[in-house]
């Protein structure tokens, strides 16, 4: 590893932007902020299951208190590192900047392979939302207000903590709240960075939040608690019971928009994350190519296929087997969040989280907690397969480098991107204050 890995983006009297520029449009703020939402949110749909594995109560203090625990370090990190390295790749580049390429390959496969995971996701809730009904617009607030006379509010506070199945409840939570740093795999795309990146989060952050507990206080306020019902789909039920057939036809389109959103930002995530380590050499030349759009052509086709091929299975399967990977990436971002900030403790950043170092270890303790704690209530079926799926990421790398070595495949590092690893003092320096 060299001896400086924090690097130049903008000169003080720049206007900042990202480090390419293409013939297509940059992403402005409001659309970013839609599409952070679509990368972690959509909707309240796929928090019914909290209900389901614990009882109103632990569901609607969930959405509460964990985005607090864990939404907002992620948010917060990713609007640090994503401003100090604007480019696509995002969280690759800030593990190869302060631990080396090899756990820079390592999180880029890992984050990956969960994102396409994760994209499995949505034609399952497409599905199970869409078993009879088409069309419309987000009827959440509609249905609020439909469900005033019937609210009885010692419904949420319906708790038994010897029935909660925790392993449900925490994935499902954790599912929900995760995927903050996404965006930063699509940093490269986005007008002025510095400033529209942290104003994206912060927006979308409240839009999650209220878009998750709302609803959940409306379904659970409004209907007697049946627990086995709560799970994906049954929104639409409780729509049908408030409202009619009118309103539940309402969620169910809401439901195929949100799903389908949610498919095209993940899907814009994973394939500008490997046109970010094209870029950067860790994966073959082919992965940087680009549509007529602008697009990342062989990356979208690339993780289109995994999607398809991960597809069969169940929704609860699919989010622990992607909580599992997604909690190891998370770790490594952890790391080198701190290692950045001990080795460059005054470097200047576009955005920086108003905390000193120890500050900064001290947020990253409870969303650290929150993965261990995720990690070891995995069944022994999710944890064999994630950790298979970790092994071959540690002998990938070195069978790419092996294969470049040979001239096999091609690989090539963008002349337009900084060095990671240029002279220290310098490139501390010479960060915009």
């Amino acid at each position: 590893m060299g001896q400086s890995d924090v690097v130049e983006y903008v000169n003080i009297n720049d206007q900042p932007s990202s480090p390419r520029v293409y013939g297509t449009r940059k992403v402005s703020i409001l659309p970013l902020i839609f599409l952070i939402l679509y990368e972690v949110s959509g909707g309240p749909f796929g928090v019914e299951d909290s209900v389901k594995a614990a009882g109103p109560l632990l569901a609607l203090l969930g959405f509460l208190v964990s985005p607090i625990i864990w939404s907002v370090p992620e948010a917060l990190i990713t609007a640090e590192m994503g401003t100090m390295f604007p480019e696509n790749g995002g969280y690759v580049v800030w593990v190869s900047s302060a631990l080396g390429p090899y756990w820079g390959f390592q999180q880029g496969w890992m984050k990956w392979l969960s994102g396409v995971i994760d994209n499995a996701l949505y034609p399952v809730l497409f599905l199970d939302y869409l078993k009879s009904g088409i069309f419309s617009l987000l009827p959440f607030v509609v249905m609020g207000l439909v469900s005033l006379p019937k609210l009885e509010p010692s419904r949420w506070l319906v708790v038994n903590l010897g029935e909660v199945d925790w392993n449900l409840y925490l994935n499902t939570l954790f599912w929900n709240l995760n995927y903050w740093d996404s965006i930063s795999t699509l940093a490269g795309e986005v007008d002025n960075p510095k400033k529209t990146l942290p104003k994206a989060l912060f927006n979308a952050l409240i839009l999650v939040i209220f878009g998750y507990f709302f609803p959940l206080l409306v379904g659970t306020g409004a209907i007697p608690l049946d627990r086995d019902l709560w799970t994906d789909g049954y929104f639409s039920d409780i729509a049908k019971v408030l409202g009619g057939v009118w309103l539940r036809w309402w969620i169910q389109g809401a439901a195929a928009m949100s799903n389908m959103g949610m498919f095209v930002a993940e899907m814009s995530s994973d394939s500008f994350q490997l046109l970010g380590m094209a870029e950067r050499g860790m994966l073959p030349e082919v992965f940087a190519k680009r549509s007529r759009y602008g697009t990342p052509l062989i990356g979208i086709i690339f993780s289109a296929s995994g999607v398809v091929l991960l597809s069969w299975l169940s929704f609860q399967d699919i989010v622990a087997a992607e909580n599992f990977l997604y909690c190891f990436g998370m770790i490594m971002e952890f790391i080198a969040f701190i290692w950045l900030r001990i080795q460059y403790p005054a470097a200047s950043c576009p955005y920086k989280i108003p905390t000193g170092t120890v500050g900064a270890i001290i947020m990253c303790i409870p969303p650290t907690i929150l993965i261990c704690v995720v990690l070891a209530l995995s069944t022994l079926k999710v944890a064999a397969l994630s950790i298979g799926a970790v092994v071959i990421g540690l002998v990938m790398q070195p069978c790419l480098k092996y294969a470049e070595k040979k001239r096999l495949m091609k690989f090539s590092t963008s002349a337009e991107l900084p060095d990671l690893h240029g002279p220290e003092q310098e490139s501390v320096d010479s960060l915009p204050e």
